[in-house]
């Protein structure tokens, strides 16, 4: 089987784990392409150097027919292993080598038995939507999409004022640090933490999340994903940010933005002991007793 294989350069990883890493690979008899500046890191941390031919730098470098994108990271990895797949449709595992990982949840204990599996062909494969987004960018975008949220932000301290409205009409206008439009996959991300909603997903929706509104009865407004958003800012400072998920942007005031459902897709490897809700339970743990968890 293929494997391409993304971790994010110049992050400090153990020489064990990536041994171990490498070691479960090959031992699942996968033929593995690693990312340029990952395999620097792991000779690095190892001294075991990559053969030449199995680096890449980008999609061009790709075997014709993979058959799983891994990352190996956090989140933030996650996000950009989607980007370098370019909309491809090769099914993505994330394994967390960070902290909370809602995307990458994969433990590293458990990447042998997740390649075991994946070899076995003891899958499924779960599409998440990506969010297509056209507007007023300061330079042409090399991927337009978002697999988490697209977000409006204030530059400074002043606030700004965005305009959002749904297939042309109007919802209002939104007073304050900032608004998020997500994906249910984005939904425990940025979005979550202004207020928003958890969305399971699947659901064929977006979530807009304003961020420190000046208007108190503003709250998250959940919308269908089959219309497109409309945005249009300003901001006392004279220009305000936009992000693609990590990716951020300086717009000057009167930018407008469109977002509406990419008509591509990212798939994600899911294995049947882990669950959306598994991973919700586990990850914020919910159902413990607080007053039960060690400091």
């Amino acid at each position: 089987m293929k494997a391409i294989l993304y971790g994010r350069p110049g992050i400090e990883h153990e020489a064990a784990e990536l041994t171990a890493l490498l070691d479960a690979f090959a031992a699942n008899g996968f033929e593995c392409r690693i990312n340029a500046g990952f395999a620097e890191t792991i000779f690095r941390c190892t001294g075991i150097r990559v053969d030449p031919g199995r680096v890449y730098t980008g999609q061009r470098d790709f075997p014709e027919e993979a058959d799983v994108m891994v990352s190996y990271g956090g989140d933030g990895t996650f996000l950009d292993a989607v980007r370098m797949l370019n909309t491809r449709p090769v099914p993505v595992l994330g394994i967390n080598s960070g902290r909370l990982g809602f995307l990458a949840n994969v433990s590293k204990p458990g990447i042998g038995e997740a390649l075991r599996e994946i070899r076995q062909g003891n899958y499924t494969t779960e599409e998440r939507a990506l969010l297509a987004v056209e507007g007023d960018f300061p330079e042409p975008v090399d991927f337009p999409y978002a697999f988490n949220e697209f977000s409006i932000q204030k530059n400074g301290v002043t606030m700004v004022s965005v305009d959002v409205c749904v297939d042309g009409e109007p919802i209002t206008t939104y007073l304050g640090d900032g608004i998020i439009l997500s994906t249910p996959a984005g939904s425990t991300a940025y979005s979550l933490s202004v207020g928003g909603p958890i969305v399971v997903p699947g659901s064929r929706c977006f979530v807009l999340a304003p961020i420190a509104s000046h208007n108190l009865t503003m709250r998250p407004l959940v919308v269908p994903d089959t219309g497109e958003v409309g945005f249009r800012m300003e901001a006392r400072r004279g220009s305000s940010y936009v992000t693609l998920d990590n990716r951020d942007y300086t717009v000057p005031n009167g930018s407008v933005f469109r977002v509406r459902r990419a008509e591509k897709s990212v798939f994600l490897i899911r294995f049947q002991n882990i669950s959306f809700y598994r991973t919700l339970r586990e990850k914020m743990m919910w159902g413990r007793d607080s007053r039960e968890i060690p400091k």
